[in-house]
């Protein structure tokens, strides 16, 4: 896929500096391919790679010894949902109107900075109100200049004039600044251009607004906002670049027009429906579903004033959004990892595995969702999602089982992403 080349060229364009070779002692060894995890275990890495994964002996003569026999090794942890590059929800409306394009990528290098040190070495961040500041974020993390995690970036959110994917409620959407209505379509040609557009300035994949949105003014989750005809345009072309489309649609009626279309994966599929479900698993469509920051909204935003209706909207969704996921998990849908980081604060993005493994899945399976299947998700299981030889050196210690209490996954003792230990 393009979006796989592209931040992979970017990443090997700029090595570390005064790459070496480490020798990781592992206490217990996670291979999240078979659930299990192993004793004994240590893993060279040859700068940014993983060379070998083998029993512990000696040090090769030159490299580095580093001891993490006190907690167990779990791969880089993946987030397939989250919003780095932007200013997070609250009560304020219009903040991203009122924070510059400057000031919002800063505030993405901090996000970024705090998300990698929480373990998440890889995440794809699914679009912005300032337009592509996930891509300048991206390709500084990529250059080295701030700390994160490698980055897979929408650029902008396609989406209907007024619909869940624009800034509403605090000015006339036709006199935002033109950086907050990148990707705004009104009919299948446009659709196309616009993709086209965010494709040419640095995307790696489209992030489509299917329906109207749980945390945007004047819009209802069950509400379809982009015609098939539409949706299947931005598939076309995401096609033509070697990548894909992905769909924000709550509603049942927009994930089934999502997954007609050709989508890749759905975006918290809140109220999806039994036909929904049979169609994404016919189809090998991926449900990414942000079973956590339901409680983080009617909590937090309770108390801090957020507006009613994102208040009203988010209890309508978010108990049947879990059962929806229990039904998946039970019928084999394809699940991965993904958050709505931002919504509430970074850096909580493995809270999500709890609830993961109360709604249906083992600790494994959860596991396996935010490394392994994530990878595959974004056509890079080759080079992330384990820890083995030729796949770069994302690695993260935490002290307990993972396997036994999922939780422990949530304090994250030492981080490594790409040969560079970050924590």
């Amino acid at each position: 896929m393009r979006a796989i080349v592209a931040v992979a060229a970017l990443a090997l364009a700029a090595p570390p500096a005064g790459a070496h070779s480490v020798y990781v002692t592992a206490g217990r060894l996670l291979d999240v391919a078979s659930g299990t995890a192993r004793t004994g275990q240590c893993v060279l890495v040859d700068g940014e790679r993983i060379a070998r994964v083998e029993p512990c002996t000696a040090p090769p003569p030159g490299a580095q010894a580093l001891d993490w026999s006190a907690y167990t090794v779990v791969p880089g942890l993946i987030d397939l949902h989250t919003h780095l590059a932007d200013t997070g929800q609250g009560a304020d409306v219009a903040a991203p109107l009122k924070t510059s394009p400057q000031a919002t990528a800063l505030i993405g290098a901090h996000n970024a900075k705090v998300t990698l040190e929480a373990g998440f070495t890889t995440v794809r961040d699914v679009g912005t109100y300032r337009g592509l500041t996930d891509v300048a974020l991206r390709d500084a993390i990529a250059g080295g200049l701030v700390p994160g995690p490698r980055m897979f970036v929408a650029g902008a959110y396609i989406t209907k004039p007024g619909g869940g994917g624009e800034l509403n409620g605090v000015i006339p959407n036709d006199q935002l600044p033109a950086d907050m209505r990148l990707g705004v379509v009104r009919n299948a040609g446009e659709a196309r251009e616009r993709t086209q557009y965010l494709f040419d300035h640095g995307a790696d994949f489209i992030k489509m607004i299917a329906t109207g949105a749980v945390l945007a003014i004047g819009t209802e989750p069950g509400q379809v906002e982009l015609s098939q005809d539409e949706m299947r345009a931005v598939v076309d072309v995401a096609r033509a670049h070697g990548s894909y489309a992905t769909a924000h649609a709550h509603g049942a009626a927009g994930i089934k027009a999502a997954i007609r279309a050709g989508v890749h994966s759905i975006e918290h599929a809140s109220l999806i429906d039994d036909e929904g479900l049979a169609m994404a698993k016919k189809a090998g469509v991926w449900l990414v579903m942000d079973v956590y920051d339901g409680d983080w909204i009617d909590q937090e935003g309770t108390r801090e004033g957020w507006p009613a209706e994102y208040l009203r909207k988010n209890r309508e969704t978010t108990q049947v959004q879990r059962e929806g996921f229990a039904k998946a998990v039970k019928r084999g849908v394809k699940l991965a990892y993904g958050t709505d980081a931002g919504v509430y604060p970074h850096g909580l993005n493995a809270r999500q595995f709890a609830y993961m493994v109360r709604w249906g899945m083992t600790p494994a399976q959860a596991i396996r969702a935010a490394t392994l299947d994530a990878a595959t998700l974004i056509g890079h299981e080759k080079e992330l999602g384990s820890i083995a030889p030729g796949k770069f050196a994302d690695m993260i210690a935490v002290a307990g089982d993972p396997l036994a209490d999922v939780r422990v996954l949530e304090n994250v003792a030492h981080v490594m992403k790409g040969g560079d230990v970050a924590k």
